[in-house]
Parts: structure tokens; C-alpha cells; sequence
């Protein structure tokens, strides 16, 4: 099977696939050997982990495809992309889907916001029309050269013309022709409790932590009937205290030992990495 047709089969179970939220080939393979069955590669991680800069827009097509492709390369799990906007008008929407979907992607998700857009969960968020969202996301359909690449479209009209709106343009994200809905930044539990009654496509929920939506567990979700949760940056941020109490130690401590429980051991490192299959071609093509 493949990871589009797995993951339409997972996301049509509405069973509350847990996945987090990928920014490199590393992040990609720790979550992949820990057994999550699909990953989300996050334009907020990717921005925040390559240029070290907020997620406000500075993000391009050329680095979320480089870092699709290298993670595909990394593994075989289904992969939902953030494309942020499209990087443009319908037609650059056309050009983002064909290049993201040769790079590997399985699902590309597409939002409403004005460019430059910002995080989901951040203040000033502005939308375009109606009309000119729909127009990008039948661009996004009609573009894909493999009918199994799923199109996921989401709304940020929650925030700037309330509740009520965002069900209303995500009900014509589903008429345009989008496989998943993505209703961003509810910021009340009765709300998100409403959603998968309101909608009858497949849905994502993000649970940002820290953010405005309340956190309900995957379990709860799942049994509302959300076809995904996400936690986007659940590993960014982890990876970012790890390193902070890391790099705190060896600067007050002048020295770390692989028993500190700080690191990661030398040989998980290299495990992670798949090391010993690369010896092994080595021997082989000796």
C-alpha cells in the first residue's frame, strides 16, 4: 500500500491519527521509529529551525521542498506538508503542488491567511476573500498529477470574523474539492466539540502548546471524530529545552559524560542514523 492510499485510509477512520510535527530528516526518524504512523513536516519548525527567525511568512517554497525531499529520503512514513499559503495566487498554488508533490509530499496543506502570513496562534492574523481561497484550492486539486495526494485546506477566519464564518468557508473548502478541513485557532472546547457534526469531511485539530486552543487529549478527539491530531511543534520545542538544559550544563559544569542523562548515547545516535547499514554497503561495495 502506499503512504497516500495509508494515510486517506487513516485519516478516513476519524479515529484521531496522532501526529507530530517534523523540521528535518533527524526529527523525522526519531518520530518514525517511535512508531507514529505519519508525520507532519512544519513550516513553523522549518522556519524556526533554518533561519532561527518567528513564523511570520519568511518561509519559501524552495525550503519546505528541500526539506520534504530530504525527509522523504530519511522515511517511509506518509507525509502531510505545510505549503503556508501557496507562496502566491492560484497560479503559484499550481506550481507549489506539483513541486511539493514530486518532493515527496502525500498531503499538502494549504491556508487562507493574507501574505505574509504568521502562526495560526499568533495576534493580527488577516484572511483573503472567500473567493480567492476557493479559487486556490481547486488550483490545488486540479493540479495534482496523482489523484491519491490529499489536499488539505485550512481556514484562519476563526480568528477574524469568528466561529461561524470559518465553518461557513471551510464547507466551501469541501465543496472546491478538499479531502481534509482544517478549522485553525478554536479557541473554545464546545467549539472544537462541534466541528466534526458541522463538517462531514475529515479533519485536522491542532493542539498547539501554549496556543489558544484548549488541549483535549488524542483519545477525546478520536472519539469526537477529528481524523487527525496534530501537535506540530511538540518536538521543536522539546529538542529546544533539551538543548538549552544541555548546553547549560556544559557551560557551568565544563564537561558532560554520556551518563548524565542529558544526551543521547553515542551508539542511539548512531543506531538512529541506520550507521550499520551504511557499513554494511561499504563492505559491500568494497
Amino acid at each position: 500500500m502506499s503512504p497516500r492510499t495509508q494515510l486517506k485510509q487513516l485519516v478516513e477512520a476519524r479515529n484521531g491519527l496522532l501526529v507530530p510535527g517534523v523540521f528535518n530528516a533527524l526529527s523525522a526518524k526519531v518520530a518514525a521509529d517511535l512508531g507514529f504512523q505519519a508525520l507532519y513536516v512544519t513550516g513553523a519548525g522549518v522556519t524556526n529551525m533554518w533561519f532561527g527567525m518567528p513564523d511570520q511568512g519568511f518561509m519559501g517554497l524552495h525550503e519546505i521542498s528541500e526539506h520534504t525531499a530530504r525527509i522523504r529520503d530519511a522515511v517511509g512514513v506518509p507525509l502531510i506538508v505545510d505549503a503556508d499559503t501557496g507562496f502566491g495566487n492560484a497560479l503559484n498554488v499550481i506550481h507549489t503542488v506539483r513541486t511539493l508533490e514530486r518532493a515527496g509530499a502525500d498531503c499538502i496543506q494549504l491556508e487562507d491567511q493574507v501574505a505574509p502570513k504568521r502562526c495560526g496562534h499568533f495576534s493580527g492574523k488577516e484572511v483573503i476573500s472567500t473567493a480567492e481561497a476557493v479559487s486556490k484550492i481547486k488550483a490545488a486539486v486540479d493540479a495534482r498529477r496523482d489523484e491519491s495526494l490529499l489536499i488539505m485546506a485550512r481556514t484562519d477566519a476563526a480568528a477574524v470574523h469568528g466561529f461561524e464564518a470559518a465553518v461557513e468557508r471551510a464547507e466551501r473548502f469541501a465543496e472546491a474539492g478538499a479531502d481534509i478541513l482544517f478549522v485553525e485557532a478554536v479557541t473554545q472546547a464546545e467549539d472544537i466539540r462541534a466541528l466534526p457534526q458541522r463538517l462531514a469531511k475529515p479533519q485536522l485539530v491542532n493542539m498547539v502548546i501554549g496556543g489558544k486552543t484548549p488541549i483535549l487529549s488524542a483519545d477525546q478527539l478520536g472519539a469526537l471524530g477529528f481524523g487527525i491530531v496534530l501537535y506540530a511543534n511538540a518536538a521543536l520545542q522539546g529538542a529546544v529545552m533539551g538543548m538549552q538544559k544541555t548546553l547549560a550544563t556544559l557551560r557551568d559544569e565544563r564537561e558532560i559524560q554520556e551518563s548524565s542523562g542529558l544526551v543521547t548515547p553515542f551508539a542511539e545516535r548512531q543506531r538512529l542514523v541506520e550507521k550499520p547499514a551504511w557499513d554494511a554497503l561499504e563492505q559491500a561495495y568494497a
